[in-house]
């Protein structure tokens, strides 16, 4: 490339800097409500609206109050929501069954957002860890976390959630075969048209203790989660991981967390060319939210320099507990 670049004086970069209307004219990504999947937590009860203490600003929401946020997110242009609960420790069990319980939380909240928000789309995440007394994605014999067994579970509910109306399934459970197995059984269940957003490149990570917390696993999690998520100092298994996902019948996938592993993200995207997510997770939105709160960072910069970054880095869009906000903004 540098051969075919002239040198100073007969280039100045800073040419196509020295305006606003020149800076746009070149700008290579944009950040626009459409990119975002919103996150969102749900609870049981009425008019409940529960801080979570770890993310400032993030709230536990009972269905009928998740129903206006959901709302307001369709307003300002956010396509597409996440669904994670918070369920009582009672239904919290071994065989983690509440998970595809056709009326547990998950699937109430989902029926009851797409009879009143039609227009907007809403992923499930599919893992065992809400429901689980050992606090794991999959099902725990011994000390082990099985993983057939847990991918017989995992489709389950899958097809519970489905049924309930979920546009598209989030597997986060890292279990070996799952997409597979799912893809197969929603078409023989007659959902063919559900979509597959496969957390196919999701490593174990520090970063998640704000979601534990948010959706009540923290205190449950025996040990951690090794041997079934992904080595941190890996980054070409990551691709063989993508790769076996898109083989098994994944549409989209995604990569988490996002700012500390955009590597990550773009190799994916150069290598596979599929639509790719990045999940800006929980410890990522805490650390922005700490810092602006101590009066280090400018917060609003940062929450779009840090969203940008993930469109940079070749992600067709990003989980971002700041959407909904970040969307208002953007439009005005």
């Amino acid at each position: 490339m540098s051969q075919f670049l002239s040198q100073f004086p007969r280039t100045r970069m800073r040419r196509k800097r020295q305006a606003a209307w020149s800076r746009d004219m070149v700008r290579e990504n944009l950040l626009t409500p459409a990119d975002f999947i919103w996150p969102i937590f749900v609870v049981e009860g009425e008019n409940e609206l529960q801080p979570v203490s770890s993310m400032p600003g993030v709230n536990r929401m009972s269905i009928d109050v998740a129903v206006k946020h959901v709302k307001e997110a369709a307003s300002v242009g956010v396509p597409c929501i996440a669904i994670f609960p918070n369920i009582a420790q009672t239904l919290r069990t071994e065989d983690c069954a509440e998970a595809w319980n056709p009326d547990n939380l998950v699937c109430r909240a989902t029926r009851a957002i797409r009879d009143a928000v039609p227009e907007i789309g809403i992923m499930e995440d599919v893992a065992l860890d809400p429901y689980n007394a050992n606090g794991h994605d999959g099902i725990v014999r011994g000390d082990k976390i099985v993983n057939d067994e847990s991918v017989e579970a995992l489709v389950k509910q899958t097809l519970a959630q489905a049924e309930a109306g979920a546009n598209i399934i989030g597997p986060s459970d890292m279990m070996d075969g799952r997409i597979g197995a799912m893809r197969d059984a929603l078409e023989a269940a007659g959902h063919q048209d559900v979509m597959i957003l496969s957390y196919a490149a999701k490593y174990a990570s520090a970063f998640y203790g704000p979601f534990r917390e948010a959706v009540g696993a923290d205190g449950n999690l025996k040990g951690d989660k090794k041997t079934y998520q992904m080595d941190p100092a890996n980054s070409n298994e990551a691709l063989q991981e993508v790769g076996m996902d898109i083989a098994e019948g994944a549409d989209m996938v995604m990569v988490k967390p996002g700012i500390a592993y955009l590597d990550i993200c773009q190799r994916v995207k150069d290598t596979f060319g599929v639509p790719t997510f990045g999940y800006q997770c929980s410890g990522e939105y805490a650390m922005i939210e700490a810092a602006a709160a101590n009066g280090w960072i400018d917060r609003d910069k940062i929450m779009f320099e840090s969203l940008l970054a993930f469109k940079r880095a070749g992600c067709d869009g990003v989980l971002s507990y700041h959407a909904v906000e970040v969307s208002k903004k953007l439009n005005g």
